[in-house]
């Protein structure tokens, strides 16, 4: 018989009997109930319906479970990950559709056409990664803390006063799941770029807090910063035309 979230948490006679469940699970892996774990852990014990989907066979084992989700998704957060290649290859008929519209095109000018699309496409999957750990890091000065691995379902982030964030790069990007789930709980919502528009939203949080921290500036030099510092975050096939492109103006 296995053990779920919603179970320890009704099982658990106050909040703090729920969390001395996961403190001394991670005890036994030689780690302390950090205030992350703790406020992030409250939540869920807080809003039963956002907690993770897991199951174990024992409490112990799914605090230990939940635990190594988080961590391996902040040691793999995007400063510190090779992406992988692409698993897909692209299709041939792309090239046709674009040739039978633009019909000078040479075959070496639609390779360029579609290893580029690829190369955008790479940059975009990181896109809301680089967008999360830069947030991260500014937020955590006033009591957020990043939601690593869903470690709470449909929420970024969660703060020491109970508040929850979700995060979106632009104002088109939430799914229809996403949306219902706030119609039934608490969770604020802020998005980078205004789709619609094209204008920042930074002055949400430099408002909330006084302070200019929160810009586009700040954040486009730490995402050359992680690049510089670890190029492999973003995925560029080998064979992808445009490195000699790069390699040829340096």
């Amino acid at each position: 018989m296995s053990v779920n979230f919603d179970a320890i948490i009704n099982a658990a006679t106050s909040e703090q009997q729920f969390l001395q469940i996961f403190e001394d699970a991670f005890s036994q892996q030689n780690q302390h109930l950090q205030a992350a774990h703790r406020t992030i852990l409250t939540a869920c014990y807080r809003n039963p319906g956002l907690a993770p989907s897991l199951k174990a066979s024992t409490p112990e084992t799914l605090a230990q479970t939940w635990l190594k989700k988080y961590n391996d998704s902040y040691n793999n957060r995007i400063s510190q990950r090779i992406s992988k290649h692409p698993g897909t290859i692209a299709d041939p008929i792309i090239n046709i559709i674009i040739n039978a519209r633009l019909t000078e095109l040479t075959t070496e000018q639609l390779d360029q056409i579609q290893y580029a699309h690829r190369l955008s496409m790479s940059a975009e999957n990181i896109q809301g990664l680089l967008l999360e750990e830069f947030l991260a890091e500014q937020l955590a000065d006033y009591g957020w803390y990043c939601c690593w691995g869903e470690s709470v379902r449909h929420v970024d982030f969660c703060n020491v006063n109970g508040s929850l964030l979700q995060v979106k790069n632009r104002s088109n990007s939430e799914n229809s799941s996403s949306s219902r789930v706030r119609i039934h709980q608490p969770i604020d919502q802020w998005y980078r770029v205004d789709a619609r528009t094209g204008s920042y939203r930074w002055s949400y949080f430099n408002n909330l807090y006084q302070t200019d921290r929160f810009s586009e500036d700040h954040f486009i030099t730490f995402v050359q910063q992680v690049l510089l510092k670890n190029p492999n975050a973003l995925e560029i096939e080998a064979k992808n035309p445009w490195i000699k492109q790069s390699d040829s103006s340096n």
